[in-house]
Order: structure tokens, then C-alpha cells, then sequence
């Protein structure tokens, strides 16, 4: 996936950074862990510290010292969690901020406003995202707010996505807007979404809607119907997913992108993911073990730390516990993508100069 000035080798996972930071890991950490691509969010940022106060800091990437890849999402998802402070129309969503209660209001041009001033690489789509389980009249008012939001998102960025001049000073950097498949758990609903956001011809296409509730075999489900309609010669992002086997049977599947806030939020609560399955590191069994968390992995928390170590920061409420514990969990999410990576490797493909957008590389058999 070319983004100029650099390139991702997809498929990739994306550690969350909510308010411009993954939680209780520095950026020089995250470059060392391999971290090539990292998800900001647009609704919290928007509210703290403000877009146009990042804007006038020189964007985000400066703002927080990031000179690799940055993905913004729309803020739709964190809007339709606000369920008891927000009203939607077909113009936008009207909210109460969770901070202070004052009032905003969000339509998909404010959106990709936000987003261009951010100066993420790939912004995403203005969409509203369906509640499971959810009658199929609602899956399909939420589809038809969605596509319609799409259309004006796209019609804006490619307005306006020129307007970020410090951008050619960041290596001359450009931006991409991918449109977001909804449609709720029905099958033909997800397929009508991914066919006509594919008519619009967006730079990239997500999978959003998922992981709120469902069962996991529905998931996949809809995930492998919007993959039969959404090209192969352009990325494939699901949205807020998953267990460390799920990531790799979605990549399999021909996912190209994933993110999940698991990983980081497991870690300050003790579970670490293993070559052996889920720890939890609070068990009074690991007091005295001085194994490390996962003998199977080289990240520099296993080359240098004990279980019995990390557990005795887990219960004495230290700072470092989160921070260690996270570092972990990123480079198990991070090593399952560069071990599916491997794996479908085939004859070497020489890159292609660029500079447009996202030019994938031509797809491996």
C-alpha cells in the first residue's frame, strides 16, 4: 500500500491511538515494535485538543511525532455510542459532547474537514453504523444514511483534500478517503453497500458495523460476502477486529487492514496473548515464575522480564505494568502479521514510484 513518502506491506495490523497516543507506549517504542500504520480518532481529537489547533501545530504526524502512516477514523462509530446524547438527520448527527455536554454537531463535510486538517494519510468516510441486533428496516435506514453520507464525503475530499499545504513538507505526503460497507447482518444489504461504494470508486473500502455484539460466525460471514464485490487491487480494511486468530483467519481471507483496541486495553488489565493461549498474569500461580510471558517470543518484554516480575507490577498498581504488558500484547498482534505475511509471499514483485494516492502492488497468487 503506497502512501508517499513510504510504503505498508498489508496485510497489517493497526495499533489504536485514540487521542494521538497508543496508551502507555511511546512512538519511538511503536517504530521499534514494527508498527508501520497507527489509527488516530477524529470525534476525540476534534474535541481535545481541536483540529485547528493540530492544524495550526503542523498536523497530527508533527503534533505527535509520527513520521510513519496515520488513519483517522470518521468519528461515526463514536458517535453511535453516544446513543443517549446524539440525534441523527438525514443532514448529520447532533450530539452532546461525553466530556462537557456542550453541543456539536457532525455531517460528513465537517467530518472530512476535520480529517484534512488532521492530515492523516487515509481518512475515512462519514458513515452511521448500525446497532446489533437491529430489525431489517433499520439495517436498511442506516444504509441508505450511510450511502448517501459516502457520496458527500467523497464529493468533499476530493474538493477540498488539496487544502493542507505543510502536508508537502512531511515528504510531500498525500491524503486517500476510503468509503465504509454497512447493511447490519443482512447478507444482500452488505453486498448492495460494497457494490455501490465500488461505483464511487473510493481509494480504499472498509468493513465497518462488526464486532458489536454479533456472534463470531456472523462476522466472517459478512465479511467474506463484502469481499466477494470489493476489488483486490485495492485495500481491504475491517474495522475494530479481533482475537489474534481471528486477525489471521480475516487476513487469509484477503483482508488487507485491521485494527482493534484489544491488545492494548487486554494488556492494562493483566491478559497477555501467547503462543499458548490467553494469560492472565494476576494469577497467584505466577508469583514466583520466572519464565518469561511467552517463551515462543523474542519482544523485548520476554528477552528481559519474568512473569513472576510483570504480576508483581500488576498487583502493586505500577505505571510500568500497563506499559510492558502492551509493548507484549502489540508485538504477538504485530508478529501474526509478519508471519501471514511470509506465508503468502510470492515471487518478489519490484515496487512501483508513485504519486498518487494508495497504488497497491499487484495482487500475489
Amino acid at each position: 500500500m503506497h502512501l508517499p513518502p513510504r510504503s505498508v506491506e498489508t496485510p497489517v495490523f493497526m495499533p489504536v491511538g485514540t487521542l494521538g497516543t497508543v496508551k502507555a507506549v511511546a512512538q519511538d517504542v511503536l517504530e521499534a515494535l514494527g508498527a508501520e500504520i497507527i489509527l488516530a480518532n477524529t470525534y476525540h481529537l476534534y474535541l481535545r485538543p481541536g483540529h485547528e489547533a493540530i492544524r495550526r501545530m503542523g498536523g497530527l504526524h508533527r503534533f505527535m511525532s509520527w513520521p510513519r502512516a496515520l488513519l483517522t477514523d470518521s468519528g461515526g462509530f463514536q458517535v453511535f455510542s453516544l446513543s443517549a446524547l446524539r440525534k441523527v438527520s438525514d443532514e448529520g448527527v447532533s450530539f452532546r459532547s461525553h466530556l462537557d455536554g456542550s453541543s456539536h454537531f457532525f455531517t460528513p463535510e465537517h467530518s472530512i474537514d476535520v480529517q484534512i486538517a488532521l492530515g492523516a494519510d487515509i481518512c475515512m468516510a462519514f458513515d452511521e453504523c448500525t446497532e446489533y441486533p437491529a430489525e431489517r428496516s433499520r439495517a436498511e435506514e442506516s444504509l441508505r444514511l450511510t450511502m448517501a453520507w459516502a457520496r458527500r464525503s467523497l464529493d468533499h475530499f476530493r474538493a477540498h483534500c488539496h487544502e493542507v499545504p505543510w502536508l508537502q513538507e512531511l515528504g510531500g505526503r498525500t491524503q486517500s478517503l476510503f468509503g465504509i460497507v454497512q447493511g447490519g447482518m443482512y447478507r444482500d444489504l452488505r453486498r448492495q453497500s460494497a457494490e455501490r461504494l465500488v461505483e464511487m470508486d473510493f481509494d480504499g473500502y472498509a468493513i465497518g458495523g462488526l464486532s458489536v455484539g454479533e456472534p463470531r460466525e456472523l462476522t466472517m460471514e459478512m465479511i467474506a460476502e463484502a469481499l466477494t464485490v470489493l476489488p483486490a487491487d485495492k485495500p481491504r480494511y475491517v474495522m475494530g477486529v479481533g482475537y489474534p486468530d481471528e486477525i489471521e483467519a480475516y487476513a487469509r481471507m484477503g483482508v488487507d487492514m485491521m485494527d482493534c483496541v484489544l491488545p492494548t486495553r487486554a494488556a492494562r488489565h493483566g491478559l497477555l496473548f501467547t503462543s499458548e493461549g490467553r494469560l492472565n498474569i494476576k494469577g497467584a500461580r505466577y508469583a514466583e515464575d520466572q519464565d518469561p510471558p511467552d517463551p515462543a517470543c523474542n519482544c523485548p518484554v520476554c528477552r528481559r522480564y519474568s512473569r513472576a516480575y510483570l504480576r508483581h507490577l500488576m498487583q502493586s498498581g505500577e505505571a510500568l505494568s500497563g506499559t510492558l504488558n502492551t509493548i507484549h500484547n502489540l508485538a504477538y498482534y504485530l508478529g501474526i502479521m509478519e508471519r501471514v505475511r511470509k506465508s503468502l509471499t510470492g515471487p518478489e514483485i519490484p515496487r512501483q514510484e508513485s504519486a498518487g494516492a494508495i497504488h497497491p502492488s499487484p495482487p500475489q497468487e
